[in-house]
């Protein structure tokens, strides 16, 4: 059992940054493939970011490259999610992400899921 704990998520304005913590526990395999979802009032939940543990691969929902960035540090088994210029339109709780399949770009391909971590990005 994987257990996920975010951080991070806070009010902040339209241009501003961020950067979300996930922090990783209970995992017994080296191997792991971890993002982060969003999930805006109404909407499904979607992909933002993936990372995966062999060969550091990467992957963003394309209309976020360039404006989110993901990372990890394996020695505190955390995940980060780096987001500059945000825009009202980020406005989601974010969840942390650990799955089976890469890339794993949709929901089904997760195992484990944090609790989410609100960020409010306002005019």
């Amino acid at each position: 059992q994987v257990q996920l704990v975010e951080s991070g998520g806070r009010l902040v304005q339209a241009g501003g940054s961020l950067r979300l913590s996930c922090a990783a526990s209970g995992r017994t395999a080296s191997r792991y493939v971890m993002g982060w979802f969003r999930q805006a009032p109404g909407k499904d939940r979607a992909f933002v970011a993936g990372i995966m543990s062999e060969g550091g691969l990467l992957d963003y929902e394309d209309s976020l490259k360039g404006r989110f960035t993901i990372s990890r540090d394996d020695a505190k088994n955390t995940v980060y999610l780096q987001m500059n210029s945000l825009k009202t339109d980020d406005t989601a709780v974010y969840y942390c992400a650990d799955g089976y399949r890469w890339p794993m770009t949709d929901k089904q391909f997760v195992t484990y899921w944090g609790q989410g971590t609100q960020v409010t990005v306002s005019s």
